[in-house]
């Protein structure tokens, strides 16, 4: 039998030794600076923020801003109630105020300075009845004929102070604040409505209306209270003159009350006006 020869293996065994170093810097290692070519800074602008000072200029732009745009024209509407006081009407009515309403529109425009403007309006009241004179129903003291300057018969049928009032102002505001006080000139026209029988084909069997027909100057004071950027209450008092005060009619003539008299037409009105836009 044959001996098998042992083959002999080799292992090889491979170590991998790994050395950790730790170094200590005692001293700056002076390095010499390469000679880079770069161009140099250069400040462009400063700027330096301060937020409180912004707040206030931002503020101060604004008024800026609203202090021209208010150079511009504004217009609005006005309406609102009132009370007014006629003397001629004071013997006929027990009533001394008459309650009304009334509308209208304005338009206005700084001048000189922002607080100071000009406003011209035009408004129309209604004005109810304190009294009424009816002789179809009752014995009145305005009963009875009337003849015109050619002798034409008229007969009274019916009055009351119920009117329309049309008025045309223009006034100065000075703005103080919230408060707008002002001070202006006014005109107005009353419509007075005076019914009789007239004659028709020389029978008195038509009715036609007497009116009043003059124009008033007066004066105005009053106090506007500004409660948003839009709105504002407005208080005001108007005074007027009524010279020579008739009722008229152009088919005849013939002026019934008509008196050389000069009475007082006061009034006031409580109103709430309204900025539409600015021109």
């Amino acid at each position: 039998m044959a001996q098998e020869k042992r083959k002999v293996d080799t292992v090889y065994v491979y170590e991998k030794v790994v050395v950790y170093d730790t170094i200590y810097v005692d001293k700056a290692i002076p390095l010499k600076p390469a000679n880079l070519l770069s161009s140099s800074l250069e400040i462009k602008e400063k700027e330096i923020r301060d937020g409180k000072q912004q707040n206030i200029n931002k503020k101060e732009v604004e008024k800026q801003i609203e202090k021209t745009s208010d150079t511009r024209f504004q217009y609005g509407i006005r309406a609102g109630i009132g009370f007014k006081n006629v003397s001629w009407a004071e013997n006929i009515s027990s009533k001394k105020q008459q309650f009304g309403e009334h509308i209208g529109i304005w338009v206005s425009k700084n001048v000189f300075t922002p607080q100071l403007s000009l406003s011209l309006s035009a408004n129309v009241f209604y004005w109810h009845s304190t009294f009424n004179l009816d002789a179809t129903k009752e014995d009145t003291p305005l009963n009875g004929f009337y003849f015109t300057q050619d002798q034409q018969p008229l007969m009274f049928q019916r009055f009351n102070n119920k009117h329309f009032e049309y008025v045309l102002q223009l006034k100065a505001i000075y703005q103080w604040k919230i408060f707008r006080p002002s001070v202006g000139f006014s005109i107005n026209k009353n419509i007075y409505k005076m019914q009789f029988l007239v004659p028709e084909n020389q029978i008195l069997n038509k009715l036609d209306d007497f009116k009043s027909n003059q124009i008033n100057i007066g004066f105005s004071l009053g106090l506007q209270y500004q409660i948003s950027s839009r709105f504002l209450i407005d208080l005001e008092y108007q005074h007027y003159k009524i010279n020579h005060f008739s009722l008229k009619n152009t088919s005849f003539d013939f002026d019934f009350l008509k008196t050389n008299n000069t009475f007082a037409e006061s009034k006031i009105s409580l109103g709430i006006s309204y900025l539409i836009s600015r021109l």
